[in-house]
């Protein structure tokens, strides 16, 4: 196991913690992020996009003009999508574009791209991220305190951290997220990731655990 320094949220340092393998050391896939990524991203997608082809478009049940002798390209209908206020080809419909990965390429993305911020020095396991009221200086402080300022960062606690959360809000390229919800998405897209002491723990509960528990 590695074994980092846990920085104190005032300043200095507050101990030392081991840190897991199978999570801050696994191995680096970057197709699985490119994989992962673009399933978030494809997730997130509305998919309301809408057009109407020729047999949705309102009017045109008569013909512009008769078949022969106007000297004029025959017509069936001014809905045809060769007339303006016609129906479109091939236009996009309502859709779903989720896709699915299967866990343990999930799980492999994920652990990967934390092992990335770890093999780069971009980790840090912090202590004591709670802060004593709502404040985007109290936040700055913060970031200035752990040696992040001017660099977009992302927290991870165990818990909801209300506080912390208000307090980054105003702050671009600041966020806050639950071990629980932590995805390879929002990790790469941050320069620097901080982790509480506890959230580590609760990390291994999560990516750990259920490992082991697909894998018996």
């Amino acid at each position: 196991m590695a074994t980092v320094e846990v920085q104190a949220a005032g300043g200095g340092t507050a101990g030392q913690i081991e840190l897991a393998p199978a999570i801050f050391e696994a191995k680096i896939r970057a197709h699985l992020f490119h994989a992962e990524v673009r399933r978030q991203l494809a997730k997130r997608r509305a998919g309301t996009h809408s057009t109407k082809n020729r047999a949705s478009v309102s009017g045109g049940g008569i013909k512009p003009w008769k078949q022969k002798g106007t000297g004029r390209a025959r017509q069936g209908t001014i809905r045809a999508p060769q007339w303006a206020g016609g129906g479109v080809v091939f236009g996009p419909t309502p859709r779903n574009y989720e896709h699915k990965l299967t866990k343990k390429t999930r799980r492999a993305a994920l652990t990967g791209a934390i092992s990335l911020r770890h093999k780069e020095g971009a980790l840090v396991i912090a202590d004591g991220l709670t802060l004593s009221e709502p404040k985007t200086q109290r936040a700055l402080d913060l970031l200035g305190t752990l040696g992040l300022a001017g660099k977009t960062v992302l927290f991870v606690t165990a818990t909801q951290q209300m506080q912390l959360e208000l307090s980054v809000r105003n702050l671009r390229g600041i966020d806050v997220i639950r071990a629980e919800g932590l995805n390879v998405y929002d990790v790469l897209r941050h320069e620097r990731l901080v982790i509480a002491k506890d959230a580590v723990v609760a990390l291994e509960q999560r990516l750990i655990a259920t490992s082991a528990g697909s894998e018996a």
